[in-house]
């Protein structure tokens, strides 16, 4: 699904015109983005959550050469699905 996609199914549903559902779209990404910048989670009842991990430096091996390298820390983004996402698709937790 695209944002396109997102934003079709708001016109769909709700009414709004495209412009309009349009912006929601944009408003919704650049406030998580902008919140992940932060370093901030983001939780979505009934949906899951977006953590922001911090991941250490780490020695690593460049997969066509063999040759080890230094794979630098960074920040990732992760998702957990919520128990109530997880059971309408049937997963278990494990």
């Amino acid at each position: 699904m695209t944002k396109a996609d997102l934003v079709e199914k708001i016109f769909e549903k709700i009414g709004l015109s495209k412009k309009e559902a349009q912006e929601i779209i944009e408003i919704l990404f650049d406030t998580m983005k902008q919140t992940f910048i932060e370093g901030e989670s983001v939780k979505i009842s009934g949906f899951g959550t977006f953590n922001v991990r911090q991941k250490m430096a780490r020695r690593g091996r460049n997969p066509k050469t063999g040759e080890e390298m230094e794979i630098t820390p960074r920040r990732v983004i992760t998702f957990r699905a919520s128990n109530q996402l997880k059971a309408m698709m049937g997963i278990k937790d494990v």
